[in-house]
């Protein structure tokens, strides 16, 4: 199944206290480039939400993103008590020795940025927090492949439709090329004529022949149709392809090129023009292709 490397997926699990959402964006790229975003509190589960993330979306340009929203008023942030009043007692002390009246209002913010007023505990998610966020990463990345599949089955169609025209422009070519023959053997007889010279007739017709010859075009139209099956071949039978559908179109290139190189005929040069524009739009759209 042909898949783009386009795509986008997003999963939501809901727990007690919190909701947790994972987006997945993939663009095109000839490697696996991965950029995770995540709480800190997850880290401890980045190795595993990576190798989810690699063994469903195997290339591509990928930028996944992990968000946690509290259902409650909750927070590791805790006062130490404690602290908090011996801070005020002796800051208290302090101003009423120096014949200062407290005023709480800026007093207490001071208190609270004192050493060890307020502590942050160290997070740790439950087991039933890991299989969510592990579950809502293979929901994301199993949506994207979805998305993937129906976008490459658009791309795959549109290759095909491209792979017969270049084929119906190569059909097109054989009525002009007994025609190019006809007139370029004319023109080289006119051209001989003006020069008024004898001329051995059999010499002639051997040349002829040889450059005739150099400039047929029937190899390169079989490897042309060659190609073109192959490419076929490969959309519709083998998964991943889409470096070897590109490697395809590099020889499709090589043998239209050839063509126009051989061409020597107005009509056979504007085919092959019209192939090298379906070739180059080939080419641009394989590069979106796992």
């Amino acid at each position: 199944m042909i898949k783009s490397m386009t795509g986008f997926g997003k999963a939501e699990v809901t727990l007690s206290n919190k909701k947790i959402t994972v987006e997945i964006r993939s663009l095109n790229s000839k490697q696996l480039d991965l950029n995770l975003r995540l709480p800190a509190v997850y880290r401890q589960s980045e190795y595993e939400i990576r190798s989810i993330i690699t063994r469903a979306l195997e290339r591509g340009k990928v930028d996944a993103f992990v968000t946690v929203e509290s259902q409650s008023v909750e927070t590791s942030a805790r006062i130490n008590r404690d602290a908090f009043r011996e801070y005020l007692r002796q800051m208290g002390d302090a101003l009423e020795y120096a014949g200062l009246e407290p005023n709480y209002n800026t007093l207490v913010p001071c208190i609270l940025r004192l050493p060890d007023v307020v502590a942050t505990e160290n997070e740790t998610i439950s087991d039933e927090e890991h299989a969510a966020l592990l579950a809502a990463t293979e929901k994301a990345a199993a949506e994207l492949n979805e998305f993937r599949t129906q976008e490459g089955a658009t791309l795959i169609a549109d290759l095909l439709r491209r792979i017969d025209l270049i084929e119906r422009y190569k059909n097109e070519v054989v009525p002009y090329e007994k025609v190019r023959t006809e007139n370029i053997k004319a023109r080289i007889l006119d051209n001989l004529s003006k020069l008024n010279v004898e001329v051995d007739r059999n010499r002639l017709e051997q040349e002829m022949i040889f450059y005739l010859e150099k400039l047929d075009i029937t190899e390169e139209k079989v490897r042309l149709t060659n190609h073109c099956n192959y490419f076929r071949e490969v959309a519709a039978s083998e998964e991943g392809v889409g470096r070897k559908l590109g490697f395809i179109a590099q020889e499709l290139g090589r043998e239209i090129n050839t063509m126009g190189s051989k061409a020597n005929e107005t009509n056979i040069q504007i085919l092959v023009v019209k192939m090298k524009d379906e070739l180059e739009k080939i080419k641009e759209q394989v590069l979106n292709i796992l």
